[in-house]
């Protein structure tokens, strides 16, 4: 079995600014990453840092759907190779977005399961902190690093 998940949380904003909250690299430091060095454009590469990590993150930017769909890889935490993620963003009224994120793309061994289980938590813990970056102006991550 390929360790994979995926995570979902309704947003009261309309899609568009729940998606230009993703790709927006100041938005999007405003709630989930310490920094993004340029916005989310299909066939580039952007490197993101956590206040948690002492070095950033190169995210592969495969696919940008506006308002649609993102697709990005990056090197998943064993190293070696990238893992896949898919963000969906779907209407469900005029006021009211979907997110949906999946990961997918671990070697089905111990460290791609613990790797696969880090993983799901922290895009779940990114929608949160989306939702109440947009819904409410507050940053939760502000002040969280250890």
């Amino acid at each position: 079995m390929e360790p994979q998940f995926q995570v979902q949380l309704k947003i009261q904003k309309p899609v568009s600014e729940v998606f230009d909250g993703v790709v927006n690299p100041r938005k999007l430091s405003g709630y989930f990453v310490k920094t993004a060095s340029a916005p989310l454009v299909s066939g580039t590469t952007v490197k993101w840092s956590f206040a948690e990590a002492p070095d950033a993150f190169d995210v592969v930017v495969r696919e940008v759907t506006k308002d649609e769909r993102i697709t990005l890889e990056w090197e998943a935490a064993e190293g070696g190779y990238n893992t896949l993620i898919e963000m969906n963003f779907k209407p469900i009224d005029a006021g009211n977005t979907l997110v949906q994120i999946r990961e997918s793309g671990w070697k089905a061994d111990e460290k791609g399961f613990k790797s696969s289980y880090d993983n799901c938590g922290g895009w779940m813990h990114m929608m949160t902190c989306l939702k109440a970056y947009l819904e409410h102006g507050i940053n939760l991550r502000e002040g969280g690093a250890y």
